[in-house]
């Protein structure tokens, strides 16, 4: 039997290979829009790296989201964001932080652009079907939230 052994720290894996890290929000789930996202997303050129579908404890929830903590949204946010499974992924593409952000458009869907996954898939602001890191160093505190190194590919 062989183990998985990487060669490169989890953060040099991440951000060595053009990586970013996404979560496919309850509302996307509960509305049937999973796999048309995830359509939308290898359409656009990212290779799936780890994916996971899950759902997100209370604990965990206000740990990922903790940034927000001082926000008079984040218990609206910890309750939505435990509603219902989400799908976490790790995702790779060149300049895949940029390119991922631009593919899921502005946070509030009105306002984000057409063929983006929020314009096509997003209820409102605060339901907004996805998630995308906003930046490299997130990318990878957010992937190691989700995954074990040896989880992936």
């Amino acid at each position: 039997m062989t183990i998985f052994a990487p060669k490169l720290s989890f953060k040099e894996y991440i951000m060595a290979t053009n990586r970013t890290f996404t979560m496919l929000k309850p509302d996307a789930i509960e509305n049937g829009h999973m796999g048309k996202i995830i359509d939308m997303i290898i359409g656009a050129g990212f290779e799936i790296k780890a994916m996971k579908y899950t759902r997100l404890s209370e604990d965990q929830a206000k740990k990922f989201y903790e940034v927000h903590s001082e926000r008079p949204f984040y218990g609206e946010l910890v309750e939505y964001m435990t509603s219902g499974p989400i799908v976490a992924a790790i995702l790779e593409k060149e300049n895949a932080v940029a390119d991922f952000r631009a593919l899921i458009g502005a946070t509030d869907p009105a306002e984000a652009a057409e063929g983006t996954i929020r314009k096509a898939y997003a209820e409102s602001k605060g339901r907004n079907a996805v998630h995308g890191s906003d930046s490299d160093e997130n990318a990878e505190i957010e992937g190691k939230f989700h995954f074990a190194a040896n989880e992936i590919f």
